[in-house]
């Protein structure tokens, strides 16, 4: 049994020993962490799994972006503990925030990721929303929380303003 919860303040530092933990040396030096420098996450949208002895099991975070100067929700990142995976955690983190975003008022989602993952929660390639480079292309995924988000919404991903 788990227990979902927003991330507090005091979460911070295990959450990214999590992610450091899930990821390769250098995560932070890729392009998505640029454009979340200086820019508060959407805290509500920040959620953990802790197992019944309080143990972090998974993290998600989202940070606000802008995509040709529209509001967007950029996804990421998320991890589950290497000795959870496979429970479904990880799709438990993605669909509850995604319903809570949705609730929220936002209307589209970013992330850079696997299209074969991420495509069974309704994410597909962008064509014409450009990351800052070297991202891969193939990798840049939306979804959309209504109806026609994505449609008309191009250029480059820029970091919302602190």
């Amino acid at each position: 049994m788990y227990r979902l919860q927003e991330e507090a303040e005091a979460d911070w530092w295990e959450v990214e020993a999590l992610y450091d933990l899930c990821f390769a040396p250098g995560r932070t030096a890729l392009s998505s962490y640029r454009l979340r420098d200086g820019v508060p996450t959407i805290a509500s949208l920040c959620l953990l799994l802790r197992d019944a002895d309080g143990v972090l099991a998974a993290a998600i975070r989202y940070w606000p972006a802008k995509v040709g100067g529209r509001d967007v929700l950029l996804l990421g990142p998320i991890a589950v503990h290497p000795t959870r995976q496979g429970e479904g955690l990880g799709a438990l983190l993605i669909t509850e925030s995604l319903s809570r975003a949705r609730g929220l008022g936002w209307t589209r989602v970013l992330l850079v990721g696997d299209a074969p993952y991420y495509g069974r929660f309704g994410f597909v390639r962008l064509d014409g929303v450009v990351m800052p480079p070297p991202t891969n292309p193939d990798r840049v995924l939306g979804h959309e929380l209504r109806d026609g988000a994505w449609a008309g919404i191009e250029g480059e991903v820029t970091r919302a303003l602190a």
